[in-house]
């Protein structure tokens, strides 16, 4: 089915079932699939290796990270 075949039909339903369906689709934004989310990391972890190696941010030892953690938390 295509994407003007499922809008027609959506379109063609009483006023309830649209509000009904409307409703689910906003819901399923805010709720993004596994894969979705999975390819979200996936670009936020190849955009984060492209600004490393573009010198875009400032890198911290791990030693450093964690003596400041610990003055933190002391």
């Amino acid at each position: 089915m295509t994407f003007e075949q499922i809008t027609d039909e959506a379109l063609n339903l009483d006023i309830e079932a649209r509000a009904e369906l409307a409703h689910r689709l906003l819901v399923s934004l805010d709720e993004p699939s596994e894969s979705e989310v999975e390819k979200l990391w996936l670009e936020e972890i190849r955009r984060r290796v492209q600004d490393y190696r573009d010198a875009k941010v400032e890198t911290i030892p791990a030693d450093e990270v964690f003596r400041r953690l610990f003055e933190e938390i002391a």
